[in-house]
Protein backbone atom coordinates (compact mmCIF):
# COMPACT_ATOMS: atom_id res chain seq x y z
CA UNK A 1 0.00 0.00 0.00
CA UNK A 2 1.73 3.49 -1.10
CA UNK A 3 1.28 6.34 1.13
CA UNK A 4 -1.32 8.72 1.22
CA UNK A 5 0.74 12.41 -0.34
CA UNK A 6 -1.97 14.26 1.63
CA UNK A 7 -1.70 12.78 5.35
CA UNK A 8 -0.12 14.97 7.62
CA UNK A 9 2.81 14.48 9.48
CA UNK A 10 2.66 12.76 12.48
CA UNK A 11 2.08 15.91 15.18
CA UNK A 12 4.45 15.74 18.65
CA UNK A 13 2.41 14.81 21.96
CA UNK A 14 1.77 17.35 25.25
CA UNK A 15 -0.14 19.80 23.18
CA UNK A 16 -2.60 20.44 26.41
CA UNK A 17 1.00 20.34 29.08
CA UNK A 18 2.38 22.85 26.91
CA UNK A 19 -0.62 25.11 26.32
CA UNK A 20 -0.61 24.90 30.14
CA UNK A 21 2.82 25.75 30.77
CA UNK A 22 2.72 29.11 28.12
CA UNK A 23 -0.72 30.20 29.49
CA UNK A 24 0.81 30.02 33.42
CA UNK A 25 4.55 31.36 32.23
CA UNK A 26 2.68 34.48 30.83
CA UNK A 27 0.31 34.94 33.41
CA UNK A 28 3.31 35.09 36.20
CA UNK A 29 5.30 37.07 34.11
CA UNK A 30 2.07 39.83 34.23
CA UNK A 31 2.49 39.71 37.85
CA UNK A 32 5.84 40.14 37.79
CA UNK A 33 6.00 43.06 35.52
CA UNK A 34 3.35 44.62 37.63
CA UNK A 35 6.00 44.85 40.10
CA UNK A 36 8.97 45.29 38.94
CA UNK A 37 11.42 47.15 39.77
CA UNK A 38 10.10 48.74 43.33
CA UNK A 39 6.99 46.78 44.37
CA UNK A 40 8.61 43.78 46.19
CA UNK A 41 10.45 42.65 49.34
CA UNK A 42 13.44 40.47 49.34
CA UNK A 43 15.54 38.19 52.04
CA UNK A 44 18.66 36.50 51.61
CA UNK A 45 18.41 32.81 50.59
CA UNK A 46 20.69 30.48 52.36
CA UNK A 47 24.74 31.81 52.95
CA UNK A 48 26.15 32.04 49.35
CA UNK A 49 24.75 35.11 48.86
CA UNK A 50 21.47 34.31 47.17
CA UNK A 51 18.17 35.90 47.83
CA UNK A 52 14.27 35.74 47.35
CA UNK A 53 11.98 37.74 47.05
CA UNK A 54 7.77 37.56 47.65
CA UNK A 55 7.71 38.09 43.66
CA UNK A 56 9.54 34.33 43.55
CA UNK A 57 6.93 33.22 45.82
CA UNK A 58 3.94 34.52 44.38
CA UNK A 59 4.63 33.76 40.78
CA UNK A 60 5.48 30.36 42.12
CA UNK A 61 2.25 29.76 43.67
CA UNK A 62 0.40 31.07 40.37
CA UNK A 63 2.20 28.74 38.37
CA UNK A 64 1.62 25.56 40.35
CA UNK A 65 -1.99 26.26 41.44
CA UNK A 66 -2.56 26.41 37.53
CA UNK A 67 -0.40 23.28 36.74
CA UNK A 68 -2.25 21.55 39.96
CA UNK A 69 -6.06 22.35 38.42
CA UNK A 70 -5.02 20.60 34.63
CA UNK A 71 -2.81 18.04 35.94
CA UNK A 72 -3.28 17.01 39.67
CA UNK A 73 -2.25 13.65 39.75
CA UNK A 74 1.95 15.11 38.26
CA UNK A 75 4.40 15.43 40.75
CA UNK A 76 5.76 19.20 40.65
CA UNK A 77 9.30 20.37 42.02
CA UNK A 78 9.57 23.86 42.32
CA UNK A 79 12.35 26.30 43.06
CA UNK A 80 11.09 27.99 46.93
CA UNK A 81 8.51 25.03 48.16
CA UNK A 82 10.70 22.55 46.69
CA UNK A 83 8.78 18.69 45.76
CA UNK A 84 5.23 19.04 45.75
CA UNK A 85 3.55 15.04 45.30
CA UNK A 86 0.31 15.15 43.17
CA UNK A 87 -3.25 13.37 44.01
CA UNK A 88 -1.66 9.82 42.30
CA UNK A 89 1.80 8.31 43.03
CA UNK A 90 3.56 11.05 41.01
CA UNK A 91 4.32 8.63 38.22
CA UNK A 92 6.70 9.39 35.61
CA UNK A 93 5.62 13.00 35.19
CA UNK A 94 7.34 15.87 37.20
CA UNK A 95 7.13 19.53 36.24
CA UNK A 96 9.76 22.00 37.31
CA UNK A 97 9.15 25.89 37.86
CA UNK A 98 11.61 28.59 38.54
CA UNK A 99 9.31 31.37 38.86
CA UNK A 100 11.86 33.95 38.87
CA UNK A 101 15.04 32.80 37.13
CA UNK A 102 17.26 35.84 38.07
CA UNK A 103 16.19 36.97 41.71
CA UNK A 104 19.41 38.84 42.26
CA UNK A 105 19.28 40.88 38.94
CA UNK A 106 16.14 41.79 39.99
CA UNK A 107 16.54 42.75 43.49
CA UNK A 108 19.20 45.07 41.83
CA UNK A 109 17.02 46.58 39.48
CA UNK A 110 18.42 44.88 36.25
CA UNK A 111 15.71 43.75 33.88
CA UNK A 112 17.50 40.24 33.19
CA UNK A 113 14.95 37.75 34.51
CA UNK A 114 12.58 35.17 32.91
CA UNK A 115 9.72 32.34 34.19
CA UNK A 116 10.66 28.48 33.10
CA UNK A 117 8.14 26.03 33.30
CA UNK A 118 9.23 21.94 32.07
CA UNK A 119 7.44 18.88 32.16
CA UNK A 120 9.63 16.07 32.28
CA UNK A 121 8.85 11.93 31.85
CA UNK A 122 11.38 9.90 33.02
CA UNK A 123 13.85 12.52 33.74
CA UNK A 124 13.67 13.47 30.36
CA UNK A 125 12.44 16.78 29.34
CA UNK A 126 9.04 17.05 27.04
CA UNK A 127 7.89 20.43 27.09
CA UNK A 128 10.08 23.95 28.01
CA UNK A 129 8.94 27.52 28.51
CA UNK A 130 10.96 30.56 28.75
CA UNK A 131 8.62 33.56 29.30
CA UNK A 132 10.36 37.26 29.28
CA UNK A 133 8.13 39.51 31.36
CA UNK A 134 10.13 42.89 30.24
CA UNK A 135 9.84 42.22 26.35
CA UNK A 136 6.51 40.22 26.84
CA UNK A 137 8.63 37.65 24.78
CA UNK A 138 8.00 34.02 24.83
CA UNK A 139 10.00 30.78 23.67
CA UNK A 140 9.21 26.98 24.12
CA UNK A 141 9.84 23.56 22.84
CA UNK A 142 7.74 20.37 22.69
CA UNK A 143 10.32 17.36 22.41
CA UNK A 144 10.15 16.38 18.43
CA UNK A 145 8.43 19.62 17.42
CA UNK A 146 11.07 22.07 17.43
CA UNK A 147 11.21 25.17 19.46
CA UNK A 148 9.51 28.37 18.65
CA UNK A 149 9.10 32.01 19.43
CA UNK A 150 7.30 35.51 19.29
CA UNK A 151 8.79 35.09 14.82
CA UNK A 152 7.45 31.88 14.42
CA UNK A 153 10.38 28.25 14.73
CA UNK A 154 13.78 28.62 16.00
CA UNK A 155 16.43 26.93 13.36
CA UNK A 156 20.41 26.73 13.41
CA UNK A 157 21.69 27.23 10.29
CA UNK A 158 23.20 24.84 8.59
CA UNK A 159 26.36 27.47 8.20
CA UNK A 160 26.46 29.49 11.19
CA UNK A 161 28.12 32.96 10.96
CA UNK A 162 31.86 32.91 10.60
CA UNK A 163 33.80 33.34 14.03
CA UNK A 164 35.98 36.25 14.92
CA UNK A 165 39.63 35.54 15.12
CA UNK A 166 38.92 36.67 19.22
CA UNK A 167 36.67 33.34 19.40
CA UNK A 168 32.90 32.80 19.71
CA UNK A 169 30.53 34.90 22.17
CA UNK A 170 29.89 32.57 25.21
CA UNK A 171 27.94 32.23 28.23
CA UNK A 172 28.77 30.76 31.36
CA UNK A 173 26.87 29.46 34.85
CA UNK A 174 27.74 27.52 37.72
CA UNK A 175 25.44 26.17 40.44
CA UNK A 176 25.05 28.04 43.36
CA UNK A 177 26.24 25.12 45.82
CA UNK A 178 29.78 25.64 43.62
CA UNK A 179 32.34 27.58 45.59
CA UNK A 180 33.41 30.88 44.17
CA UNK A 181 37.03 29.44 44.45
CA UNK A 182 36.05 26.16 43.72
CA UNK A 183 39.21 24.97 41.14
CA UNK A 184 37.64 23.35 38.70
CA UNK A 185 35.31 26.04 37.81
CA UNK A 186 37.79 28.62 37.93
CA UNK A 187 39.99 27.24 35.67
CA UNK A 188 37.24 26.53 33.29
CA UNK A 189 35.64 30.05 33.27
CA UNK A 190 39.31 31.51 33.26
CA UNK A 191 39.66 29.52 30.34
CA UNK A 192 36.60 30.48 28.28
CA UNK A 193 37.59 33.85 29.21
CA UNK A 194 40.72 34.15 27.02
CA UNK A 195 40.10 31.88 24.32
CA UNK A 196 35.78 33.65 23.78
CA UNK A 197 35.32 36.85 22.73
CA UNK A 198 32.97 37.37 25.52
CA UNK A 199 31.76 35.32 28.33
CA UNK A 200 28.93 36.05 29.64
CA UNK A 201 27.73 35.77 33.04
CA UNK A 202 23.60 36.74 33.62
CA UNK A 203 23.11 35.32 36.73
CA UNK A 204 19.86 33.71 34.88
CA UNK A 205 20.72 30.74 33.30
CA UNK A 206 17.26 29.95 31.41
CA UNK A 207 17.79 33.70 29.54
CA UNK A 208 21.30 32.42 28.10
CA UNK A 209 19.53 29.44 27.10
CA UNK A 210 17.32 31.22 25.14
CA UNK A 211 19.82 33.66 23.94
CA UNK A 212 21.44 30.28 22.76
CA UNK A 213 18.12 28.97 20.85
CA UNK A 214 17.62 32.56 18.94
CA UNK A 215 21.51 32.04 17.93
CA UNK A 216 22.67 35.57 19.52
CA UNK A 217 25.37 33.64 21.41
CA UNK A 218 27.59 30.72 19.99
CA UNK A 219 27.82 28.57 22.94
CA UNK A 220 26.91 27.84 26.33
CA UNK A 221 29.12 26.21 29.21
CA UNK A 222 27.75 24.81 32.53
CA UNK A 223 29.57 23.66 35.65
CA UNK A 224 27.40 21.70 37.84
CA UNK A 225 24.02 23.57 37.36
CA UNK A 226 20.85 23.73 39.06
CA UNK A 227 18.39 20.90 38.65
CA UNK A 228 15.35 23.62 38.12
CA UNK A 229 16.55 25.18 35.09
CA UNK A 230 18.26 22.93 33.04
CA UNK A 231 15.25 20.65 31.47
CA UNK A 232 13.73 23.45 29.85
CA UNK A 233 16.68 25.28 28.15
CA UNK A 234 18.51 22.05 26.90
CA UNK A 235 15.08 21.67 25.53
CA UNK A 236 15.07 24.36 23.60
CA UNK A 237 18.01 24.85 22.88
CA UNK A 238 18.38 21.01 21.47
CA UNK A 239 15.09 21.62 19.36
CA UNK A 240 16.09 25.09 18.02
CA UNK A 241 19.24 23.08 16.66
CA UNK A 242 21.77 23.19 18.88
CA UNK A 243 24.14 20.20 20.43
CA UNK A 244 24.34 19.74 23.82
CA UNK A 245 27.16 17.78 25.36
CA UNK A 246 28.86 16.65 28.90
CA UNK A 247 31.93 18.27 29.06
CA UNK A 248 33.61 14.84 28.08
CA UNK A 249 31.30 15.42 24.78
CA UNK A 250 29.22 12.39 25.40
CA UNK A 251 25.01 12.91 24.96
CA UNK A 252 23.56 15.26 27.72
CA UNK A 253 20.31 13.66 28.56
CA UNK A 254 19.23 17.38 29.92
CA UNK A 255 17.38 15.94 33.28
CA UNK A 256 17.34 16.82 36.65
CA UNK A 257 17.75 14.22 38.98
CA UNK A 258 20.99 12.90 40.05
CA UNK A 259 24.07 14.71 41.65
CA UNK A 260 25.51 18.54 40.40
CA UNK A 261 28.15 16.89 39.55
CA UNK A 262 26.47 15.22 36.38
CA UNK A 263 24.71 18.61 35.22
CA UNK A 264 28.02 19.87 33.86
CA UNK A 265 27.51 21.02 30.13
CA UNK A 266 28.75 21.77 26.93
CA UNK A 267 25.82 23.75 24.32
CA UNK A 268 26.27 25.20 21.09
CA UNK A 269 26.02 25.51 17.06
CA UNK A 270 26.90 22.54 16.33
CA UNK A 271 29.76 23.78 13.85
CA UNK A 272 31.22 25.72 17.04
CA UNK A 273 30.91 22.37 19.15
CA UNK A 274 34.18 21.11 19.09
CA UNK A 275 36.22 23.95 19.53
CA UNK A 276 34.29 24.70 22.61
CA UNK A 277 34.63 21.06 23.93
CA UNK A 278 38.55 21.93 23.09
CA UNK A 279 38.32 24.29 25.09
CA UNK A 280 37.10 22.68 28.26
CA UNK A 281 39.86 20.06 27.49
CA UNK A 282 42.24 22.30 27.63
CA UNK A 283 41.19 23.24 31.14
CA UNK A 284 41.55 20.15 31.77
CA UNK A 285 38.23 18.96 32.59
CA UNK A 286 37.83 16.68 30.09
CA UNK A 287 40.50 14.54 27.63
CA UNK A 288 40.90 16.17 24.03
CA UNK A 289 43.25 18.13 21.47
CA UNK A 290 44.12 21.66 23.41
CA UNK A 291 42.73 24.49 20.77
CA UNK A 292 45.21 25.85 18.51
CA UNK A 293 42.35 28.69 17.14
CA UNK A 294 38.52 29.12 15.90
CA UNK A 295 36.92 27.07 13.82
CA UNK A 296 37.56 27.64 10.03
CA UNK A 297 34.85 30.78 8.65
Amino acid sequence: MSPNPDASPPQPGFAPEHRTAVAAAVEAGDLLRSRYPDGFAARPKGELGDVVTDLDVQAEQLVVGRIRSCFPRDRILAEESGELDGEGDGGRRTWLVDPLDGSNNVVIGLPVYVVGIALCVDDAPVVGVVHDPTTGRTWSARRGGGAHGPDGRLATPAHGRPLPPAGPLLAWTQGHAVRRDDPAACTLRHTLELRSRRLLQLWAPLVAWAMLARGDIDGFVGYRAEAIDLPAGALLAREAGMAVRHLDGAEFGGGFRGPDTGRSFVAGRPDVLPYLLDLVAASGSAPAQSPTSPPPS
